[in-house]
């Protein structure tokens, strides 16, 4: 571990030269890329620095009560003792959870999808809910939400819902709630009192950069049609709604919330592009699953995870084992008090994982 940190430190000085030399400036796809490795870098590098300096203060300590002859000295370099043993284990810890490989998604937005299942109406209710709670979530941390394409049910919420979501981290955090959510509640129309359980499904996909994914013009199948259901007269009067396939993986993307054609296109193949990374990355880790270190954020997305039972104010995430009774306030947008958990459990199994 110290001599990976100490690599790293190299590094981090050795990135900061360049940056301060005049040439680098003639080179801007590099500058870039220099500019993203020192950030970042600086964390740990910061961390290290604190944990050497916390490590020589107390050699120095330790040196005074084997060596000072004055008794009030001594005990002054005690308890300086104390306290700096305990910043050198924190320090530590930091260190640990800092070398773990970083996910090369988790600055990346979001695209969220979130599908009615099993449970008829009640399903298509709490698909909207849900999304108004993620739509709660990224505003309370200031991020931007952006619908691109709604398909709504007839007794409310949605059959279908499709967002983006820009924000330093988005994925980082939202990554754990790809899969199967339930909620067991007494439904408005229910006369008996009975509870009702449906499920819902999540798709978390990081955005693609259009390096990541290269998408050959000839593997897809563009078909423009009609709008239907509301929108105005234009919706309905001219093509604008386009539906891309891509032939070799039969992925299909439609979209058709704009006015206009070139944005539906644009939106859709945003979409795509997001499908087909997340294919890309599920085929990789399925090469090396023996390798991985958690399946916490697996994002399967056939997975129960959560269990919503409004009746008990209960929400459960099943991967863990945690247990809730604050629903009302999850429900509204407060999903840290289940997300923490989820990535502290995460970064301990990626530690079991570098012990091993």
């Amino acid at each position: 571990m110290w001599d990976k940190l100490q690599e790293v430190e190299r590094r981090f000085e050795e990135i900061g030269r360049e940056l301060s030399s005049p040439e680098i400036h003639s080179d801007p796809k590099r500058l870039a890329t220099l500019t993203k490795e020192h950030k970042t870098l600086t964390e740990v590098v910061a961390t290290f620095r604190a944990y050497k300096k916390a490590k020589e203060e107390s050699a120095g300590s330790k040196e005074i009560i084997e060596t000072s002859k004055d008794a009030d000295m001594i005990e002054m370099a005690k308890e300086e003792l104390a306290l700096l043993e305990k910043e050198i284990a924190t320090l530590e810890d930091e260190l640990r959870i800092l070398l773990i490989p970083k996910d090369p998604n988790d600055d990346k937005n979001v695209i969220l999808e979130i599908r009615a299942g099993a449970g008829g109406d009640e399903a298509g209710i709490f698909s909207g809910d849900l999304f108004r709670m993620y739509t709660r979530y990224a505003e309370e941390r200031g991020w931007k939400v952006e619908l691109m394409s709604a398909s709504e049910a007839s007794s409310g919420g949605y059959k279908e819902v499709i967002a983006i979501i820009n924000g330093a981290g988005a994925y980082s955090r939202l990554k754990y709630e790809s899969g199967v959510h339930r909620v067991q509640r007494v439904p408005n129309t229910e006369t008996q009192g009975r509870i009702h359980t449906s499920t819902v499904t999540v798709a978390v996909l990081p955005e693609a950069e259009d390096v990541e994914i290269d998408i050959d013009d000839n593997d897809l199948r563009i078909d423009v049609y009609r709008s239907s259901g509301p929108g105005g007269q234009s919706v309905n009067t001219t093509d604008s709604a386009v539906r891309i396939t891509h032939v070799p993986t039969g992925i299909v993307v439609a979209m058709q919330d704009e006015k206009s054609q070139i944005k539906n296109k644009a939106k859709a193949m945003k979409v795509l592009q997001a499908r087909l990374l997340e294919r890309k990355q599920a085929e990789a880790d399925a090469e090396r699953q023996a390798d991985r270190r958690s399946q916490v954020g697996s994002g399967d997305r056939s997975e129960k995870i959560r269990t919503y039972n409004y009746p008990q104010s209960r929400v459960t995430d099943h991967r863990i084992n945690l247990t809730l009774h604050s629903l009302d306030q999850i429900v509204n947008g407060d999903i840290d008090q289940v997300i923490d958990p989820l990535i502290a459990q995460d970064q301990a199994e990626a530690l079991k994982g570098q012990d091993h």
